[in-house]
């Protein structure tokens, strides 16, 4: 909650309703916190002024008639959270593209449209359902359902796997996304990481000119405004002889390829990622 409350600001207050027992769902905690965050900033951003986000969880069960009259979803036991503002909520034609890739109604440089779609990637990755409700001048509320995930017999349970890699290193991290800089700064600090981070490639060089410390690891979204990955990696690089660099995109590593963004075979990790994804790839690039 207090991530969240940095990422919403002080003119919006955050109410928290939980269930009083809620069910177990199957989903990786750093996906978790992704979703709740780009859903907070996309409430942030509908709301002018002072306002209030309403976090609410809940144990539900979704029958036959629900689902005949909403087509993608799946009778059985959910743990339901939505996320409500009191915004300036959407017409129809908006509702229509809301989880669309790059569709954004904010000004230009203000987002990537990639919020909601990584939203509704993320839950459908882990077979729940995304139900949004909202009419102009009445706020919006965001509904996700999670299968619940049952106890299983010790018999059943899986054996443990790796500790997540850790490191000491310092990692110069620039993501213009700040739902995601967020994210990404707690998982590597967590890790033991100490983390420079810029919100713009810009804010990185200034943060790179300056002389106290090493720099180890340059972890660099591809597509930002004003300057790409790439473009930066030789700016730092010039700044910082020996520096290593590691690539993330929401777009796959063949597409930004294939556009000439980057180059083939350099170090890269997908958005959305996990805690496990993102700390085993700056893990490899460090240690390579």
């Amino acid at each position: 909650m207090n991530m969240l409350g940095r990422l919403v600001g002080e003119d919006l207050r955050i109410e928290f309703v939980p269930a009083g027992d809620s069910w177990n769902i199957r989903i990786d905690p750093t996906q978790l916190t992704q979703i709740l965050a780009n859903l907070a900033v996309n409430a942030r951003d509908a709301v002018t002024g002072v306002g209030t986000i309403t976090i609410e969880t809940s144990n539900t069960a979704l029958d036959e008639a629900y689902c005949r009259e909403h087509d993608y979803a799946t009778p059985g036991e959910y743990a339901m959270f939505a996320v409500s503002d009191t915004g300036r909520g959407m017409d129809s034609a908006t509702l229509e593209r809301v989880f669309e890739p790059f569709f954004t109604t904010k000004e230009v440089g203000k987002g990537t449209g990639l919020g909601l779609a990584t939203v509704y990637g993320i839950v459908k990755q882990n077979g729940g359902i995304v139900n949004v409700y909202s009419e102009p001048g009445m706020g919006t509320t965001f509904r996700i359902y999670f299968p619940r995930e049952r106890e299983e017999s010790k018999e059943g349970v899986e054996p443990e796997k790796e500790a997540v890699p850790v490191g000491a290193e310092t990692v110069l991290l620039v993501e213009d996304e700040e739902q995601i800089l967020s994210l990404a700064t707690r998982i590597l600090e967590d890790q033991g990481y100490r983390v420079l981070s810029a919100r713009s490639p810009e804010e990185a060089c200034r943060l790179a000119e300056r002389p106290d410390g090493k720099i180890d690891l340059l972890l660099t979204d591809v597509v930002m405004p004003g300057m790409n990955g790439k473009e930066l990696r030789g700016r730092i690089a010039a700044l910082r002889p020996g520096i290593k660099t590691l690539f993330m995109s929401g777009y796959t590593a063949d597409a930004i390829a294939h556009r000439g963004v980057l180059d083939e075979g350099v170090a890269f990790v997908q958005k959305p990622f996990t805690i496990r994804s993102l700390a085993e790839m700056v893990r490899k690039v460090l240690d390579a």
